[in-house]
This record gives C-alpha cells, structure tokens and sequence, in this order.
C-alpha cells in the first residue's frame, strides 16, 4: 500500500518502531508461516512414515485377528476400545503435530522476536465502526492485495495435484496388479510429490509477501520531519527549557556561593577580573578550600560582600589566577600553592583586626 502521506518521508525512529511493537504492531507474514508449516508436516511426515505404517499394520493385525473377530459389542466393551484406538492414533499423529508447532514457533518468533504485550487485548472503538470496517473490506488496496495472494495461492495448489495426476496417469493401470501395501506405498509417494510441487510456489509466494510485508511496515511508520524533531525533543530535552533550567541552577549555585563569602578568610583578586574566596578551617579540610570564585561582574559581587562583611582582599594576580584556573569551588588547594598562601594567611591574622578595604 505505501505511505498516504507525501509529508512522511523520514524513516521510522527506533523509539518508534519500538513503541509500534508494543501496541501489538509488528512485522509478521502469514505467508511465511503456512509455507514452514507445510515443509515441516511433509519432513515430518517422511522420518516418522516408517514407523507409522509399522504401527498401523500392527492395529490391522490387531483388528483382523481371530481373537478379535469374537469381540462383543457391548457399550462397556466399545467404550474401552474407542479410547484405546484413540490413544494409539494420538501416538502415531502427535509426534508430527508437535514437530509441526515447534518449527510454527520458531518462525514466529523468528519474524516478531522476543515481544510480550498486553495492549493487542485492549478493544479499540475506532475496531467497531461499520463505515470504516466496510471501507477497509472493500476498498482497500490491502484487501486487492491479500484477494490477489489467496487466488495465486489457490491456483498453485490446484495446479500440483492436476500436474502429478497427469503425470502418473499411465501408472494407475500397473495398481491392479499391485499389493495393498504397494498401493499404499505409491499413494504416499504421489502424496508427497503433490506436496512438493505445491511447496516450491508457496515459499516464493512468502519471500514476496515478507519482503512486502516488511517494507509496507516500515513505510507505515514513516515520520515527517516535525515528528523527529519533537521526538529529539522529548529524548534530549528542549533546548529553551534546558537553558532555563542550566540558568537557573547557576543562580541558585552562585547564590549559594555568595553566601559562602563571608565565612572566607580572605579574597585574592587579579586585581579587577578575578576573585577567589578562600576559608582555612582545620577541623573542614586539611588546607585551604576555595569557597567562592569568579570573573568580572562575578567577581566584583565577591568583594563587594567581602567588604560589606570586613573580610580581607589581597592582590595576588600570578596566585588569583592559579586558583581560578585549577581549583574548583569547595576543592582544597594543590600542594605546590600551599606556601604562598600560608604566607599570606599568615600576614591576615598578624593584622588582628585590621583590614584592607
């Protein structure tokens, strides 16, 4: 069918696709499945054919016996013996039936994957709509083309039985002459050829409908460009709202700095572009940690809160921008800084009081 909307023509995201599993929606061809099913009925068939017909020859032995022939017809006595012919049909039919599901399995799960989902359950109204419902039935090209696979598919099954009688026909005569076992025997040998001749139609058959069947899914699921862009915006985040929240976590990070500020024990400036709070506390850190930092209009927020609450300034401009460039805030400075700032806390609580503004 294809895509309807000419605006869709990005292919499907991986979100998406996704998400289309997950209502139920997936890529599965009918086709596929009956062609593997019928290729494993007729192996099937073939390896456990042996031991059916020595099993059955054995039942007709039973049924033919003379012991037998004394059977009486009781309800009791035909009661038991309908279950235990059941039983042994069950055995010969089972184990084909069961090989038959296995192989039914695995190509499903070969075309759907590892999916579980509750949503295929959930009725949906828009289901129940006659209009739409009588629209899709008769004038959808999915109906042309699902009517148009059934009929090749109906022919191709015709034409096999009809190919192998023509074929076989001069040998029904020689079956006068034959065994009942040597019936049997050719019978199931023209069985098998019916099957065969029908079973390589059929597998071509699938390969088209899966390939059509895939690339109708995908273009189902194509997107417009408007929908990649709000789908990366879901995933990533708009950019306008991200900005907004990285503008506001530095405001409440350089409020928090700000506040940090006043329990500084110093402020070593560049003089005028750089500001670094630092605050020694023994019992905090074992060296002196930067508190606060800044650059330009940051960093003349820094002493004007440092002159507010008398804390020291001091212009160091090779350690100012030391500090800025490699220590983060709360960080202890690096070993190779410690003597130089040691000298210069040294010289602040010399003052005892005295400060410089």
């Amino acid at each position: 069918m294809g895509q309807s909307d000419p605006s869709k023509t990005e292919e499907a995201t991986p979100k998406r696709v996704d998400k289309s599993r997950q209502e139920g929606n997936v890529i599965k061809s009918q086709e596929v499945s009956k062609a593997i099913t019928v290729l494993a009925g007729l192996v099937g068939a073939i390896l456990w054919m042996p031991y059916m017909g020595r099993e059955l020859e054995g039942l007709f032995r039973h049924f033919l016996t003379a012991p037998t022939l004394k059977f009486s017809p009781t309800l009791q006595e035909m009661t038991a013996m309908g279950e235990w012919l059941s039983w042994e049909i069950a055995k010969l039919v089972l184990p084909i039936i069961l090989f038959i599901g296995f192989w039914a399995y695995l190509v499903l799960r070969w075309q759907v994957g590892s999916l579980w989902t509750t949503k295929v359950f959930v009725p949906k109204l828009s289901k129940f709509n006659v209009l739409s419902g009588l629209k899709r039935m008769f004038f959808s090209s999915q109906t042309f083309i699902r009517l148009g696979r059934s009929l090749l598919q109906a022919i191709v099954i015709g034409i096999a039985p009809w190919l192998v009688i023509r074929k076989e026909m001069d040998s029904f005569i020689t079956l006068y002459y034959s065994t009942a076992a040597g019936v049997a025997s050719y019978l199931l040998d023209m069985s098998k050829k019916m099957v065969t001749y029908a079973l390589v139609p059929m597998i071509i058959i699938a390969a088209v409908d899966y390939w059509y069947t895939r690339w109708n899914y995908f273009e189902q699921l194509k997107m417009t460009k408007d929908e990649i862009k709000d789908e990366r915006k879901q995933s990533e985040g708009d950019p306008i709202i991200k900005s907004k929240q990285r503008q506001k976590m530095m405001q409440a990070m350089a409020k928090r700095m700000m506040q940090e500020v006043p329990k500084a024990d110093v402020i070593v400036t560049n003089p005028t572009h750089i500001a670094v709070a630092l605050r020694y506390d023994q019992q905090e850190a074992p060296a002196p940690i930067v508190v606060a930092k800044g650059a330009d209009r940051v960093a003349e927020k820094i002493k004007e809160i440092a002159r507010e609450h008398k804390v020291p300034i001091r212009e160091n401009k090779p350690l100012a921008r030391a500090l800025y460039s490699q220590v983060e805030i709360g960080d202890v400075i690096p070993e190779d800084l410690y003597k130089v700032v040691a000298s210069l806390l040294a010289q602040i609580w010399k003052m005892k009081g005295k400060y410089q503004q």
